[in-house]
């Protein structure tokens, strides 16, 4: 009994069904169907239902174009420089003077006084004013004899020059400097062209100093 009213329930409940449907089609309007069936959205798209999709184009944008690298602009090369002159070599310094004695050193004194450079000592030169002041000394007077032509083969220059004097107080280099400096003659010697001096003293057996410079 229970089957079987389980089975009129599905009977009514498919009647129920089959009469809905019915009540459905008879109210079907193809027109607003069709209008129904758009959605909501088409009047914005501008698509009817039916329309196949329609795939929306958009503008293709334009590439870029690249820029192009600027042009290696290759650098001039420098122009070689030529070296610096080279500087010239100093001048070899003047030799030292040499002092021998104190005559000299009055005489370098004097020249120096007058704008001329000093007179160094050559040993050559004193060997002839010791032979000579020696002669002086040994006759008792002063003179003369051939000083200058001897001083000439001691090879220092073409010129030479003597000075000669005494002293009977014994050696005195500033008296004698004064006198020789107070004579004209004796004063171009000292002032004279030369560039080397050798002077002697030899004193007497009475006390008198004989003194010879020689001069080239």
């Amino acid at each position: 009994m229970r089957i079987l009213s389980w089975l009129a329930g599905i009977v009514v409940v498919v009647a129920l069904a089959v009469g809905a449907t019915s009540v459905a089609r008879a109210h079907w309007n193809p027109t607003h169907a069709l209008t129904a069936a758009k959605p909501a959205a088409a009047s914005l798209h501008e698509v009817d239902a039916n329309d196949p999709p329609r795939r929306e184009t958009r503008p293709t944008p334009e590439p870029t174009p690249t820029p192009e690298p600027p042009a290696a602009v290759a650098e001039a090369p420098a122009a070689a420089l030529p070296p610096p002159p080279a500087r010239p070599a100093p001048p070899p310094p003047p030799p030292a003077v040499v002092v021998g004695s104190t005559q000299q050193a009055l005489i370098n004194q004097d020249r120096a006084a007058n704008g001329l450079g000093p007179l160094t000592w050559n040993q050559c030169l004193y060997n002839v004013a010791v032979s000579n002041a020696n002669r002086m000394a040994a006759q008792g007077f002063i003179s003369h004899a051939n000083g200058p032509s001897v001083d000439l083969t001691c090879g220092l220059g073409h010129q030479a020059g003597e000075n000669v004097g005494w002293w009977s107080g014994g050696i005195n280099d500033s008296k004698l400097n004064q006198m020789f400096m107070d004579s004209a003659g004796h004063r171009a010697n000292i002032l004279g062209p030369y560039r080397y001096v050798g002077t002697a003293w030899v004193v007497a057996a009475n006390g008198a100093a004989y003194i010879a410079v020689e001069f080239s």
